[in-house]
């Protein structure tokens, strides 16, 4: 019993030592270790629920950060897939929606884009309250696989990538001014034609 304890704990330390880690038993690194995270609805539960999974991935989440996170929206629908008879349960699609945009300096976009999940639920007519219930917690199940699918997305960001957005934002933004500076100069040097006097007889 004690030789087979110890090759266990010789084959742990192994592969740890190889980087090795069980499913569930680390946190997920994020190259990304200062995020500023904000959500059009500042106290949803989504927002929430992310920045503590942010800070308990060793990111650093705070206001001012040079790079934030801005969860523009998250639209929740429902729409019937089957429609039973009486005593028959239906089947009900739910589905969320949520998308996000990442900003950096002087709040210019680098990158967008929309996350969504999908579940089918049964609802039973002669079962109002439980079916209710049931899609409650099917929603906050939900949630979760939308915050952990934020997450895995922030984890292929890189700061070189984001500082290579940041560096396209810039050009893009100061030829924006540069064209428009350019045109009002132009409308500014162009003769302004007197208006025709009509003769009056």
């Amino acid at each position: 019993m004690i030789k087979r304890n110890l090759l266990v704990m010789g084959l742990a330390v192994l592969l740890s030592a190889c980087g090795f880690q069980l499913r569930g038993t680390g946190t997920n690194e994020l190259a990304i270790k200062e995020l500023d995270v904000s959500a059009r609805d500042a106290y949803s539960e989504t927002v929430t629920q992310l920045r503590q999974v942010l800070e308990n991935s060793g990111v650093h989440v705070y206001t001012g950060a040079t790079y934030k996170l801005f969860l523009a929206n998250e639209k929740e629908n429902q729409r019937n897939l089957s429609y039973a008879s009486a005593g028959r349960a239906s089947d009900i699609e739910l589905s969320t929606v949520l998308s996000f945009e990442i900003q950096g300096r002087d709040h210019l976009p680098l990158m967008g884009d929309n996350i969504q999940v999908q579940k089918i639920v049964s609802h039973d007519g002669n079962n109002l309250v439980g079916s209710d219930s049931e899609i409650i917690q099917v929603r906050k199940e939900m949630r979760r696989e939308l915050v952990q699918r934020m997450v895995l997305r922030l984890s292929m960001i890189t700061p070189e990538q984001l500082e290579t957005l940041q560096q396209q934002a810039d050009n893009k933004a100061k030829a924006d001014a540069d064209a428009l500076k350019a045109a009002k100069e132009y409308e500014d040097n162009t003769p302004k034609q007197s208006p025709v006097e009509v003769p009056v007889e």
